[in-house]
């Protein structure tokens, strides 16, 4: 017969990939974002460096959160969006509802746009995930348009629309009261109504 197994003393265990980056905020604003190590991080979510490498390939990765899993939404959306659905106002709720938070994660996703906008050191890895980003909404325009991906048309959207998200971010990390939705789709109407 085995012996039971006694549970660790001390704070109860960190599971969930949310509460590690909660964590790693807290020492990123405290330290730096250079300053804080993968040990440091996994040391105050009170778990091992394995376990940490299980949620997260790279600290880089931490700013992102579940931006794949997003990212995969966003092309589901988009796939299921209705043919005769204008192609702005498809742009417009693909960009809100990729970037929607619920309202009891908003603080921490300040923290993660600031982070993401701010630091030097993660300006290369945004640039990656950025043209995933691209790529999606770029590749959805051209299905649409009935042209390549890698034409001007979609390529120039995608790149615009970011734009907007981007323009939308800073405004909202601004203003603290503003309303991100609010402001990324006044974005694309804007944008709509300069090139209209």
């Amino acid at each position: 017969m085995s012996d039971p197994v006694t549970p660790r003393a001390g704070r109860r265990p960190i599971t969930s990939r949310a509460e590690v980056e909660h964590a790693a905020f807290e020492l990123f604003a405290e330290q730096g974002f250079e300053h804080t190590t993968v040990d440091d991080i996994a040391q105050a979510a009170g778990i091992g460096r394995r376990t940490f490498f299980r949620y997260f390939p790279s600290k880089n990765d931490i700013a992102w959160g579940d931006f794949d899993g997003q990212l995969n939404q966003m092309r589901e959306r988009l796939a299921e969006s209705p043919r005769d659905k204008p192609l702005v106002e498809v742009i417009s709720d693909a960009l809100v509802d990729f970037n929607r938070v619920d309202p009891e994660e908003a603080p921490w996703h300040r923290r993660r746009m600031e982070l993401i906008l701010t630091t030097p050191a993660l300006q290369a890895h945004s640039t990656l995930r950025y043209a995933n980003w691209r790529q999606v909404l770029a590749g959805f325009i051209a299905g649409r348009l009935g042209v390549p991906t890698s034409s001007l048309a979609p390529q120039a959207v995608s790149y615009a629309v970011l734009g907007v998200a981007l323009a939308s971010y800073e405004q909202w990390l601004l203003v603290p009261d503003s309303d991100l939705t609010e402001l990324l789709a006044a974005g694309v109407r804007e944008l709509s109504a300069a090139v209209g």
